[in-house]
């Protein structure tokens, strides 16, 4: 539709500019065929500026106005799923070498106006990433860089079906980012009725499902994870599925901050980050390994702060022990450390004799 107004307006354009260019010079003689020619033509081309006129008049083609503007007084619509504030050169990288190199933006963002905000007359509806890129630019070197946008009217429900319709065919838009984003929709939009919200945005409702799960994972889970991008749908419902479970998810948040930390350690260090795949094996992993150290009914801790020894079962038939690798100690010091198990648990009623 865009297309067919833009060269409708083209070819106006250029009948106005041939026609003035008639009216300033003076004719030249002409054969009687090429008067013809021209006779018929301007025949066509009236009936062809009536006929496109008639198509504009019908609504069967709109007139869009795109406008250049200050990004400064354009704010970004938080019902978008894109967050703003994870935008960096980086990411945006390759959309501003694109501005650079076309001399500005060719693809209009859409933006509706704003009432009662003295500092901005719009918000951005689809096109987060150009009004970053543009805003970034006229900051460096290139100030005259305008935000090129088409206004919408829209409500916020179909603002938000825009926006997700864009995001979809965005890789750089994470599925914790659009996860989060149908979670408040539901809820402002929907009445918290998912089946007319998938109606709505065409999708299937068990898809829908899994998503809304995913939202549902706090942000000390979510701190795990080298980056918000890394929590993708597959692999974190089964996360949020086993956070359902009251006795698996305080282990699950016990290693998700000890993983957090972790984390940062890394990028304070300058080390890789650990990848989003071993991050979620310890994550999934922590409930049976907080079992089995409860089972436990002695352990014995080295000096170097690492586990030695446990004691996972007693009884009169006999008892399991497990020598744990890596504590770097001494066989004297297992031996010590067995020793004072059979005092500890003696002394408990635990102990292996009659």
């Amino acid at each position: 539709m865009a297309r067919k107004q833009s060269d409708y307006l083209a070819d106006l354009l250029n009948e106005d500019s041939d026609a003035s260019a008639d009216a300033e010079s003076p004719p030249s003689p002409a054969p009687v065929n090429a008067v013809a020619r021209l006779d018929r033509a301007r025949g066509t081309t009236l009936l062809g500026r009536e006929s496109a006129l008639a198509r504009v008049a019908s609504g069967e083609v709109r007139q869009v106005t795109q406008l250049m503007l200050d990004p400064a007084r354009v704010r970004v619509w938080p019902g978008n799923a894109r967050s703003y504030a994870h935008l960096s050169e980086e990411s945006c990288r390759e959309l501003i070498d694109s501005l650079v190199s076309e001399g500005g933006q060719k693809v209009p963002a859409v933006v509706r106006r704003v009432e009662g905000d003295p500092q901005h007359d719009y918000e951005v509806i689809a096109g987060t990433r150009r009004h970053w890129s543009v805003s970034w630019l006229r900051a460096h070197s290139y100030p005259d860089m305008q935000f090129i946008a088409q206004v919408a009217q829209l409500d916020d429900e179909a603002a938000f079906r825009l926006a997700d319709l864009e995001n979809r065919a965005r890789k750089d838009v994470s599925d914790l980012e659009r996860a989060r984003n149908y979670a408040a929709a539901l809820k402002a939009h929907y009445g918290n009725h998912l089946t007319r919200m998938a109606e709505r945005l065409k999708v299937s409702k068990g898809w829908l499902s899994k998503m809304l799960k995913v939202a549902a994972l706090p942000d000390s889970v979510v701190a795990a994870f080298a980056s918000p991008g890394d929590v993708q749908l597959k692999p974190a419902y089964a996360l949020a599925q086993a956070m359902d479970d009251k006795d698996k998810a305080p282990a699950i948040l016990k290693e998700a901050k000890a993983l957090a930390r972790e984390q940062a350690t890394r990028r304070d260090s300058g080390d890789p980050a650990l990848p989003a795949s071993d991050v979620l094996a310890r994550l999934l992993a922590a409930p049976l390994a907080d079992a089995s150290v409860k089972s436990e009914l002695y352990s014995w801790t080295s000096h170097h702060g690492r586990k030695g020894l446990s004691v996972l079962s007693a009884n009169r038939q006999g008892m399991t022990l497990r020598v744990h690798a890596g504590s770097g100690v001494q066989i004297d010091d297992l031996v010590n450390a067995f020793r004072n198990a059979l005092i500890v648990l003696e002394g408990e009623g635990k102990g292996v004799w009659p």
